[in-house]
């Protein structure tokens, strides 16, 4: 009997005006508590992205504090290697394997300088078979103008040349190298 101002609404009456309004201010302030609830979310998804790149920021960095991996040559193939190096490669890729400066930028005919070896280049991308391939050929196939030293050095003596590469290479790198490297054994 209170509830003068009833109406119906197909059937079910409706609440009164009064009611109405405290249903009103109450649903605000859920949607108020929504938007603040909301807003937070989106700060722990910011959080979640920071804490999803810090795991990502260690999880390289525990490659560099992991110990390092066994590296597959040995101190004779680097002297050996150093050797071969010197008078096959060095007069291209330079003595200390840092390779042509513009190295990343095709000359007059197309053609790409020689990259460094030193591990800051591509060179730790590839797996050793396709390494000791392209000193095979050469890297006119790939677009370079590297000679095949097919004729001039041995499998021993192109294995030596890439242990004293390796040899200028950090953890870090000869890690990651290594791990693509046993992949493509696995898939070859």
């Amino acid at each position: 009997m209170k509830n003068i101002n009833r109406c119906f609404h197909g059937g079910v009456p409706s609440v009164t005006a009064m009611q109405r309004k405290k249903h009103l201010m109450k649903r605000n302030e859920v949607i108020l508590w929504s938007l603040s609830g909301l807003t937070i979310l989106v700060g722990c998804d910011d959080q979640r992205s920071a804490a999803g790149d810090l795991q990502r920021r260690t999880a390289s960095v525990s490659i560099l504090q992991s110990p390092p991996v066994e590296r597959w040559y040995g101190a004779g193939q680097i002297v050996r290697g150093n050797k071969f190096y010197l008078e096959n490669c060095a007069e291209c890729h330079r003595p200390d394997a840092s390779g042509a400066a513009n190295w990343k930028e095709p000359d007059e005919q197309g053609n790409y300088p020689p990259p460094p070896l030193n591990g800051t280049a591509h060179t730790w991308h590839h797996p050793l078979s396709v390494l000791r391939r392209t000193v095979r050929i050469g890297g006119v196939p790939l677009g370079g103008s590297m000679p095949g030293f097919a004729d001039k050095l041995n499998e021993q003596q192109i294995d030596d040349i890439f242990a004293w590469v390796q040899s200028h290479w950090s953890d870090e790198i000869y890690t990651i190298w290594h791990k693509r490297n046993l992949q493509s054994l696995k898939k070859g």
